[in-house]
């Protein structure tokens, strides 16, 4: 498998430096203003997005000189997703595992750092469990989401804690792309999808709102079990108004809750968990003056669950995160600096007693952006004073070359860290208080291509991540420790193509995540990655279909526990028979194959959910 990795490896980037120069030219032609044209054949929309979340301002992705994927507004509606993991499994540097299918816990491992590294924001607020420091991504329903960034690479000098592998945002409706939808879908294991929304602008106001149903029977999570349900009743709001001077002030807000079956230490045991994960803000921005725009955000983020067995009420966890950032963007012609700081209050109510239930992190950190003609230069710095573990200071440091209009190299260094959990840190008899944060240090280098309708991006790095958080016995006691380092090296490489009728888009990723002191793969992390989505317009139909390969894994860290790779091929298809009405129809894992990405502590795998349909009824203006 290694040879074929890296013969595609090898392919994609020299058909760019010998081929594109004759895509480009045909491109360059039809591009033209063509009045006498059919309406298809105008010039198409570019691939070289404009993102926000790598530098906090509004860069092309060429521009923010890091490795960054951008699921848009068009591509979320056209892959079918049921959930935000089935856009995100199998993008570039991206690994997923699960216990099984239909809201059950999912961990996101970016470039081969831990499930507590990568930073989700919603609408740019933290959203995560505070006591076990992950992020519910099993509870985010796709379609309550206009788009997602994500970003490859630390970015603690700007986010702070927990962004040593990456961030991922997502964007609700904010108005951007006005219209009205309904869809209402049923599907096999008794599965039942019901979402609207809708979003648009009247006299300097943008609003969005959209509300999502979901619930299934599910699916057996170990071999000759009962299935284990899921249910999710969602929602966002979001309100922005914009004044005669450009100021601006508006309130968002999302909130998803239900419930989810689980497979407990006994079977037949009627295990399950109440949840609810919730975001909610304010925000403003003004410009002081031409060149000095000033921002303000408040926020409220909340994931909480309260587990039962047989009806029996057992343990809660409610964790509530409160934070206020303010930004400060200068502009000095082609330079800019970003300034800024941010304060967050976290707590936890439990009916476990924590030794500790509260703690405070305040930060400052500046940002500048340089230009110099074909060289961009960006640095970062940032410091956190946290009142559990002490002060950090992180930093980074980007360069940028275009060497030609359509080819740029990059390269970048920078260094964050992963904060100790309440649970690393707290728990009642497992918490050790004493904990060092994580800490690491990367390095990058990266090629781009980028045309109009075509684009590639390969890039090469290795983080060094030293004092890691792990479970040990000393002293006769068992408990989390800073008991090893690890040193994870790895390619990336990502192409897209969006011509006519055509959307193509491939993401190849394959990495070494080693501890360094035992020379061992880091668990549950895959080595090997390839997604390939490919979508075809036919008039009023539509196909496509999503490809996915991962190599194995090893569930424990001695690498005794092997988890096979597997292989997905995922279908789609949708109709419009009417102005703004179509129906659509999704086939998951077409061959039903028979997967496992966890195994349970007693040693049977968690499976996933085999062939899914789901077809439905939409309208949509947009």
């Amino acid at each position: 498998m290694r040879s074929r990795f890296a013969a595609l490896c090898a392919l994609l980037p020299l058909l760019s430096f010998y081929a594109l120069p004759a895509l480009a030219a045909q491109t360059s032609e039809t591009s033209q203003p063509q009045t006498q044209q059919p309406e298809q054949s105008q010039q198409p929309a570019s691939l070289d997005q404009v993102v926000v979340t790598p530098t906090m301002t509004a860069r092309t992705v060429d521009q923010s000189l890091t490795s960054v994927t951008v699921i848009d507004h068009q591509q979320l509606r056209t892959l079918q997703p049921q959930d935000i993991t089935d856009v995100l499994r199998g993008q570039p540097g991206i690994d997923i595992t699960s216990n099984g299918s239909f809201g059950k816990v999912t961990s996101l491992y970016v470039r081969g750092t831990g499930s507590n590294s990568t930073l989700l924001l919603l609408d740019g607020v933290r959203l995560r469990s505070v006591t076990a420091g992950l992020p519910s991504w099993q509870y985010l329903p796709a379609s309550l989401f206009d788009r997602a960034e994500i970003v490859r690479g630390p970015r603690a000098s700007l986010y702070g804690a927990d962004a040593l592998g990456g961030v991922v945002q997502l964007f609700t409706p904010d108005g951007s792309h006005p219209g009205t939808w309904l869809e209402a879908g049923a599907g096999n294991l008794n599965t039942h999808h019901f979402s609207a929304g809708t979003e648009g602008e009247k006299d300097g106001t943008r609003y969005g709102l959209a509300f999502d149903r979901f619930d299934t029977d599910g699916s057996e999570l170990r071999s000759h079990s009962e299935p284990r349900g899921y249910d999710n009743t969602s929602g966002t709001l979001n309100v922005t108004h914009r004044f005669a001077n450009n100021a601006e002030i508006g309130v968002f807000g999302f909130r998803a809750e239900g419930n989810s079956e689980f497979e407990g230490f006994t079977p037949d045991i009627d295990d399950n968990t109440d949840y609810a994960v919730q975001v909610a803000g304010i925000h403003g921005q003004l410009w002081l003056t031409d060149n000095w725009l000033s921002k303000l955000q408040i926020s409220d983020a909340r994931d909480d669950s309260t587990n039962y067995s047989n009806g029996v009420r057992g343990d809660t966890f409610n964790t509530r995160s409160r934070s206020a950032s303010w930004q400060n963007q200068l502009l000095f012609g082609d330079q800019q600096l970003v300034v800024g700081g941010d304060f967050r209050r976290d707590t936890v109510d439990s009916t476990q007693d924590y030794d500790e239930d509260q703690r405070d992190n305040a930060a400052g950190f500046a940002q500048l952006l340089l230009n110099f003609g074909a060289l961009d230069v960006q640095g970062s710095l940032r410091h956190d004073h946290n009142e559990a573990f002490g002060d950090k200071t992180t930093g980074g440091l980007a360069l940028g070359y275009k060497l030609t209009p359509h080819y740029r190299l990059r390269a970048s260094y920078a260094t964050a860290f992963r904060a100790p959990t309440f649970n690393d840190l707290y728990y009642p008899g497992y918490g050790n208080d004493q904990l060092d944060p994580e800490k690491s240090k990367s390095t990058e280098l990266g090629l781009r291509g980028q045309y109009q309708v075509w684009f590639w991006d390969l890039a090469l790095y290795q983080t060094d991540v030293d004092d890691l958080i792990a479970y040990a016995v000393r002293n006769g006691r068992g408990a989390p420790y800073n008991v090893n380092s690890a040193r994870i090296r790895g390619a990336e490489l990502s192409a897209g193509l969006k011509l006519d009728e055509w959307r193509l888009a491939a993401a190849l990723t394959a990495q070494d995540p080693r501890d360094r002191d035992t020379d061992k793969v880091l668990q549950a992390r895959s080595q090997r990655s390839l997604r390939l989505d490919a979508d075809r317009q036919f008039g009023d139909f539509s196909l496509g279909g999503t490809w996915l390969l991962k190599g194995h894994r090893y569930n424990d860290a001695a690498n005794q526990q092997r988890l096979g790779g597997y292989g997905l091929l995922d279908l789609r298809a949708a109709w419009t028979f009417a102005p703004h009405w179509s129906t659509r129809l999704s086939v998951r894992n077409v061959f039903d194959k028979r997967y496992a990405t966890a195994r349970d502590f007693a040693g049977w795998d968690y499976l996933n959910a085999g062939r899914t349909v789901m077809l439905s009824l939409r309208y949509d203006t947009h």
